[in-house]
Order: structure tokens, then C-alpha cells, then sequence
């Protein structure tokens, strides 16, 4: 009778937490340091402007929130993952073996990765060279092989340079921030060797080592996802520089000037037009399995996709979003508002 009762009491209070997470009435979003603020923005506008309940938005990193989207499907997951590159192959296998099945992509924009520093000291112009020379694990010997990066000093990268010591704050693996980077950074400095460029065809995986490798000897300094963060040391450590998204150096311009990259400065019209040569597009994923059991998830991406939103002159251009074109903005709306589901990235 005893062992009845203990039963009958456990399984009433799994009902009653079921219900109770059943009962979820906001939209969960993770993903991205670098979207973050713009989800957060059309979060609050979406809480509101509309019957619905304020989304709760936690940054977590790309590669952290495609882990947690990609865990499964129901209440205790996430209904959308927030990114600062695409999806990986991987991570889509990892979805749909854990049975998130139908996903939709949205690319909301562009970004520029800005390297920058305090603007009580002076700005520097940098060439994608210069950068892997400074943060590299690895750099060419001279002799045909590879060593342990020597610099110590950006004097060390460049005689024009200031003796100041290599210190970049930078976010860590997980984030979409370090995988662009790295891409087009680190790789467009180390393409600049034809030693190394031409071991692209003959080892990929030797190449993408070299020319992604960051080193870990304290020049490279791993700051969390929290981008803020870095902006407030780089202006207690001027000889310090900081890599982080266009977004977070547009809202933080008396604080921190951007470095140029190849002369070019980060700006609206750089990033937009491409000229800035660290850009990337930025993207949200949704869990199409969670629409009409989590409320308001369909009126997020519509307030998301719309033109008061992402278009030129919306709100989100005042955090820093660089707006798509007008054709491919109108296209990938229609796309995502009806949650068309994407297909495994390549």
C-alpha cells in the first residue's frame, strides 16, 4: 500500500512538471554573441508591440548555440539559435540525429569584424599579412618549413609599428566571431605565402592548421563571448587590441576606434559594399517542430523580417546591422516567414 502511494505521488509530480513546462508561453533563443544584440532588440520590440511574451535571449556563442538547438526537440530546448556563420554540415547531421528534422535559415545581414583599440592611442593600418604574422601559431621559417611564432611585439610584425607588445582579447573556439576570423583573416594573411598557398592543394588539412591555428602563448587572449567586456579592458589597456563584430564598435565609438584593414576602415558602407575585407553574414535558425506549440514564433521572424526592422533605415540599423540587398532582403523574407526548411549546408 506504501510503495502504491510513493508511486502514485511521483507520478503525479511528473504530470504536474510536465504541464508546467508544457505551459512555456516565450520563444527560448541562444546562439550568437555578435547577434545578440540584434535579436535583443527585435525581442523587446516583439514584447512590446504584440500580445505575446518578451522572447528570453541568452548569448552562448555560434558553435555553443547550434550545440544546444541541436540537442532535440520540446520544451527544455531552444526554438531558435542565433549565428555569426552559416551552419555546418555537422551540426546539421547533429540536428536531425537528435530529431530536429525541418530547420529554417535566415540571413539577416552583414558584419564587419572590427580590430580595435583605445582611442587614446593611435589607430593602426593593418594588412591581413600583418595579422597572421602577429597571431599565428605557426609562420613559414624561411627554409621551406614552419616554426613557433617569434613576435613579441608589433615592432617585431612591422619596423613602422610601435614596440608594444602582441596583446589581442578575442572570443574562444565556440564563437562564430573566432570560426570568420579565422576564415578570412588568418587565412587571407596566410594565402599571402605562396609557400603555404600552394600546400593548400597538396595537405588541406596541414593548410587549414597553419592558416587557422591562433597561438596560445598569451599574445592571443580568449575574453569569453562577451563582447562588451572587451571594450571595457581595451580602454583601461591602450596597448591592448580587440576583436569583436562592427555592431559593438559602432555603439561604443568614444570608447574605441577600429584598426584599418588593408586601408580600408569598418564602416556602414564598407562592410555593406565589401570593401572592408573581414565581413561576414550573420544568420538565426528555427526549430519548425516547436512552431504552434511555443507561442508567437511566426510573429518573431515577421517582426525579425520585416523592413522596420532589418531594412536601411529600421532599428536595427541603429545597433549596427548592415542591411541586405533589396532583392535578396525580400526573398529571404517570403522564405522565412513561410519556414521554408533549408537543405544541409555543403
Amino acid at each position: 500500500m506504501k510503495k502504491t502511494l510513493i508511486a502514485a505521488a511521483v507520478t503525479l509530480a511528473a504530470a504536474s512538471v510536465s504541464t508546467q513546462a508544457m505551459a512555456r508561453d516565450s520563444i527560448y533563443i541562444v546562439g550568437s554573441s555578435t547577434v545578440f544584440p540584434f535579436s535583443t532588440a527585435v525581442a523587446e520590440t516583439f514584447g512590446r508591440t504584440t500580445s505575446f511574451a518578451t522572447p528570453k535571449v541568452e548569448s552562448t556563442g555560434s558553435g555553443g548555440g547550434f550545440k544546444l538547438f541541436c540537442a532535440g526537440v520540446g520544451v527544455d530546448h531552444p526554438d531558435i539559435t542565433n549565428a555569426s556563420r552559416r551552419m555546418k554540415g555537422s551540426e546539421f547531421d547533429k540536428c536531425q540525429e537528435a530529431g530536429v528534422k525541418e530547420i529554417t535559415e535566415v540571413k539577416v545581414g552583414f558584419d564587419g569584424i572590427s580590430v580595435a583599440n583605445s582611442k587614446t592611442a593611435g589607430r593602426y593600418d593593418l594588412t591581413l599579412r600583418e595579422l597572421f604574422l602577429a597571431l599565428a601559431k605557426d609562420i613559414p621559417d624561411g627554409k621551406g618549413g614552419f616554426m613557433p611564432n617569434p613576435n613579441q611585439t608589433w615592432h617585431d610584425v612591422n619596423p613602422d609599428f610601435p614596440e608594444n607588445k602582441i596583446e589581442v582579447l578575442g572570443p574562444p573556439p565556440t564563437s562564430g566571431t573566432r570560426d570568420a576570423f579565422a576564415e578570412l583573416a588568418m587565412e587571407g594573411g596566410c594565402k599571402t605565402f605562396p609557400q603555404i598557398k600552394a600546400l593548400k592543394k597538396e595537405d588541406k588539412s596541414k593548410y587549414k592548421a597553419v592558416c587557422h591555428g591562433i597561438r596560445e602563448d598569451g599574445a592571443y587572449i580568449e575574453a569569453g563571448e562577451n563582447d562588451n567586456l572587451i571594450v571595457q579592458k581595451l580602454a583601461s589597456n591602450p596597448s591592448a587590441l580587440g576583436i569583436f563584430g562592427f555592431s559593438f564598435l559602432d555603439q561604443n565609438t568614444d570608447k574605441v576606434q577600429g584598426s584599418k584593414i588593408e586601408g580600408i576602415e569598418p564602416t556602414y558602407d564598407t562592410i555593406s559594399d565589401g570593401s572592408y575585407p573581414i565581413s561576414r553574414s550573420l544568420y538565426f535558425y528555427v526549430k519548425n517542430a516547436h512552431v504552434g506549440t511555443i507561442p508567437g514564433i511566426e510573429e518573431y521572424v515577421a517582426e525579425f523580417t520585416s523592413e522596420k526592422a532589418w531594412g536601411p533605415e529600421g532599428y536595427l540599423a541603429d545597433k549596427g546591422l548592415i542591411a541586405l540587398p533589396d532583392a535578396e532582403r525580400a526573398s529571404i523574407a517570403k522564405t522565412a516567414q513561410s519556414l521554408t526548411p533549408m537543405s544541409k549546408p555543403e
